[in-house]
């Protein structure tokens, strides 16, 4: 992969793609947007698109395809069983991960709830790094619980460690220990960790965990959803793989696990996802789901024209050029945010930046639900729509208790080529006029709470005022404008 230099000396990430479609976005005035963000129950989710100017509340389903990815739509065979795009799909996913069999599913969480209904049972522990919220969810739903296991430092919102999604051995062997092995049906890695602001494990720490792993006969299942940006940092921080290609990094990550999963809503920038497997009795075991719950074996749930770009998109992910592109934008985010004074996670990891909100708003209880504030918050001041992943995004417990998250963050995700580099600008300008008027923002009350993935569908008020008063503070400082 190629740097380019600035003769002025500045460090600017270079797009190496050009924009040829455009969609029209809207700024509507800082009332309208306070307006609309009560309406939307002061959750992000609920917000209309057409209330948004730059949605960065995820970067699942709205990355920008290719030219090729696009025209390979047009080729697609329509069959509902027997698809000749299924085996095309197929073929390129057993090829880039070495793996024998592949299973298709409408998206990542499909994929989470067949693997928790087909190996999970009441009183099983499921080890990971990190857990991501549905994953958690389905193996809760069937009786079971995790246990997160990465490292400590992974825990530290602001330091210069490279692989902070790396899982604790020692953790490990504890876990394995106290729980019995008989009752870990598998160890779960995701790469990129999303809860704890897109970082990524290493190869060599996830080659030591599945070795720890298989020697006591446990299986290990790979998240590989992130995984284009975790095979960006193993390529460029992990000094041992540094002369090998995307495509050997990915095969020696796949290597690793007995099952992978992914949601091709992030990688390979389409909208479906799939497990891939070598052991046909894993295959045997899962396949029955797929047409009980997803559609026939051949498409499993998603569009053949979906599947086709697919196809495409994952042979992009073997790019440089390409997966480089999102990790670069959001490294350059956080070093402006960082020269303002903004509490981000550091270093800069996949997805999108993420900013400390605990420290951001070191006066909002996390009771009140300080990231999610944030949120509505930044949307208020700049129409940007970030998502919350701190305290709102856990769930109560079964008395009734409430976890606090261990991270307090808004993500601010970059959905791979879709923003300029003005509209990142931007916002970072408004982040950082709301960072200097951070004593007027407060928390947030449950106003309707749902039992499961609250974070999706819940209703919030603000406590007081302080929306009023940052509508009026805006108005002040920056006048006219939108």
């Amino acid at each position: 992969m190629s740097e380019v230099k600035l003769y002025s000396g500045e460090k600017l990430p270079l797009e190496m793609h050009k924009v040829r479609v455009v969609q029209k976005l809207n700024l509507l005035p800082v009332e309208a947007r306070q307006k609309a963000m009560a309406e939307a129950g002061n959750n992000t989710f609920l917000l209309r698109n057409e209330d948004v100017y730059l949605d960065m509340l995820t970067d699942s389903g709205v990355n920008a395809m290719s030219d090729q990815a696009v025209a390979s739509m047009m080729v697609a065979d329509d069959s509902y069983a027997g698809s000749a795009t299924y085996y095309r799909l197929e073929k390129k996913v057993c090829e880039l991960f070495g793996t024998s069999y592949f299973l298709p599913a409408h998206q990542g969480r499909a994929c989470e709830s067949i693997l928790a209904s087909s190996f999970v049972k009441p009183g099983d522990v499921v080890p990971m790094n990190f857990h991501f919220t549905t994953a958690k969810a389905h193996i809760t739903r069937v009786g079971g619980r995790v246990e997160e296991l990465v490292s400590d430092a992974g825990l530290e919102p602001e330091s210069d460690l490279p692989f902070k999604g790396n899982i604790d051995l020692d953790k490990l062997r504890e876990c394995i220990t106290r729980n019995g092995k008989e009752n870990i049906p598998f160890v779960r890695l995701e790469a990129g960790t999303n809860l704890i602001g897109g970082q990524p494990f290493s190869l060599e720490n996830m080659t030591a965990t599945a070795k720890l792993a298989h020697d006591n006969g446990i299986m290990v299942v790979l998240d590989a959803s992130l995984l284009q940006d975790n095979l960006h940092f193993i390529k460029v921080r992990e000094a041992a793989c540094k002369n090998m290609s995307i495509r050997e990094i990915t095969r020696a990550v796949c290597a690793n696990a007995d099952i992978i999963y992914f949601s091709a809503r992030k990688l390979g920038f389409a909208r479906g996802g799939g497990m891939a497997m070598n052991d046909r009795a894993y295959y045997e075991k899962m396949k029955d789901f797929i047409p009980l719950f997803e559609g026939f074996l051949t498409y499993g749930g998603m569009s053949v024209r979906e599947m086709e770009a697919m196809t495409v998109g994952l042979e992009e992910t073997m790019d440089e050029s390409v997966i480089s592109q999102g990790p670069q934008f959001i490294e350059f985010m956080v070093a402006e945010l960082q020269k303002r004074g903004v509490p981000v996670v550091t270093p800069a990891g996949g997805l999108g930046c993420h900013i400390n909100a605990r420290k951001f708003l070191s006066h909002v209880d996390d009771h009140a639900y300080p990231a999610a504030a944030l949120a509505s918050a930044l949307y208020i001041a700049s129409g940007v729509r970030g998502m919350e992943r701190g305290t709102l995004s856990e769930q109560r417990e079964p008395d009734g208790t409430e976890p606090i998250a261990s991270m307090e963050l808004l993500r601010l995700a970059l959905p791979r080529r879709v923003f300029t580099m003005s509209q990142v600008l931007y916002a970072v300008d408004r982040i950082s006029w709301l960072y200097e008027n951070r004593h007027l923002i407060g928390g947030l009350n449950f106003v309707e709470e749902p039992a499961t993935l609250r974070f999706f569908f819940g209703r919030l008020e603000p406590i007081g005022d302080w929306q009023e008063q940052l509508v009026a503070k805006f108005r002040k400082d920056l006048g006219e404008s939108l």
